[in-house]
């Protein structure tokens, strides 16, 4: 009952703030220090996330997307092709990128997880994601209880989330980026790391990390993926 009530309280929030911290609030109460909530447009659009809520470390966070560590990780890839929860532990993360993955992730103290895919009506693809230090933790044995709890969790989370994900029609005035912005925002929308699109663009990384903040500036957005989708609504950039 006192898991409902919390679940309920989702869908009283009116910031994605308050939303996200009843979220995370949520997460501590079922035994999860860090959570993620992440979705992306569709699974023929670009890899870029339309909405994401997380209390992970933002160096963390910033790590993750400006070397583009989804093409590795293993707990991605599942959560775009299936419906079923995955349970992480180090024996997931398989050859030396991803066991390379794994260990920078535990000095975030993201050791321990069960990742939950998330499949919304309008064919938005993402993941739940509740994380733990311990990987001993009681969920590791996989209790049809805890299982089934977070699953609960993920259908409310979607559900209650879907106000922040529908957009309302901008009236604010088009957004402008200089030449050199449009090049950067278009490999990244492909999915290209800072350093990839140095190598392409030959340019140094610290000059595209410097066009991507201004960019991110302009779109009034914390990561990039935000700033790819506010780009692709307002037709400066179209999805191959």
């Amino acid at each position: 009952m006192v898991l409902l009530e919390q679940l309920l309280n989702l869908f009283d929030c009116k910031t994605e703030q308050e939303w996200s911290a009843s979220l995370f609030k949520t997460a501590k109460n079922s035994g999860f220090e860090q959570v993620l909530y992440g979705v992306l447009p569709g699974k023929k659009k670009p890899d870029v996330l339309s909405f994401l809520q997380s209390n992970y470390h933002q160096d963390w966070l910033a790590t993750y997307e400006q070397s583009a560590l989804h093409r590795i990780d293993p707990v991605f890839a599942h959560c775009t092709v299936s419906a079923l929860p995955i349970m992480w532990t180090p024996n997931t993360f398989k050859g030396r990128l991803q066991k390379e993955l794994y260990e920078r992730a535990c000095e975030y103290n993201l050791r321990f997880g069960i990742s939950y895919p998330v499949h919304g009506p309008q064919g938005e693809c993402g993941t739940l994601s509740f994380v733990a230090d311990n990987v001993n933790h009681e969920a590791y044995s996989g209790r049809p209880l805890v299982l089934g709890e977070l699953s609960l969790i993920r259908d409310y989370v979607l559900e209650s989330s879907q106000k922040f994900l529908t957009v309302s029609p901008s009236i604010e005035a088009p957004t402008k980026l200089t030449v050199r912005e449009l090049e950067c925002i278009k490999w990244v929308m492909s999915g290209k790391s800072s350093w990839e699109i140095s190598q392409i663009l030959h340019c140094s990384e610290a000059t595209i990390n410097f066009h991507v903040a201004n960019m991110k500036k302009k779109f009034n957005v914390q990561t990039r993926q935000q700033a790819v989708i506010k780009a692709i609504k307002e037709k400066l950039i179209i999805p191959a």
